[in-house]
């Protein structure tokens, strides 16, 4: 089986509900990015990735960038590992209270206009096909993976923290979660 690691951002400028919608990295964020980087290198040859992926967002891209030029390969952009959609009708300014009242619950609880369950299975089925891949993405969708994984139906089952670096093992078809990220010791996202 090959090895897959899922990646949350560096810390952000700005949080969401904030003034940014698509924030970069911060000072921290970017010495994290440096970090994932490292460790990602140190790992030995047979499980370390040749392939880097990210979810569109800009702090996602920044926290990759380090990793895929080290690495020396293109940094392929996927929507489908990328922040979890808000419902469209959902001002901005309510995103904040929708993403709480989400968190509090399961996935199937989640009220918007897609069947967000059916999103987790989605990035979960995307991660599948990809061995040998470090891949940047969100809170949130590190959170639907291994919900899906393990079999929990919340939508919050652990709390990775920033540049959290969870290990799945993959067949190519299966997806096995070999180990969670380090988690976040505040309540902060």
């Amino acid at each position: 089986m090959a090895r897959l690691y899922l990646v949350r951002h560096g810390k952000p400028a700005a949080v969401w509900g904030g003034d940014d919608d698509d924030p970069g990295l911060d000072e921290t964020g970017q010495a994290q990015a440096l970090a994932a980087r490292d460790w990602l290198l140190a790992l030995p040859a047979v499980e370390r990735p040749t392939k880097v992926v990210s979810s569109p967002l800009r702090r996602c891209r920044e926290t990759a960038e380090p990793t895929a030029q080290a690495l020396g390969v293109p940094l392929e952009i996927d929507e489908r590992v990328g922040e979890i959609p808000t419902p469209m009708t959902l001002p901005a300014a309510e995103r904040g209270p929708w993403l709480r009242k989400s968190f509090a619950g399961t996935w199937a609880e989640i009220e918007g206009d897609l069947d967000y369950d059916a999103w987790r299975h989605a990035i979960t089925a995307s991660l599948a096909a990809r061995g040998n891949t470090a891949v940047f993405s969100h809170y949130v969708a590190t959170n639907a993976v291994v919900s899906q994984l393990t079999g929990d139906p919340r939508v919050v089952v652990f709390r990775p923290d920033h540049t959290s670096i969870t290990v799945l093992e993959t067949d190519g078809t299966d997806l096995v979660l070999v180990a969670k990220g380090r988690e976040a010791t505040t309540g902060v996202l």
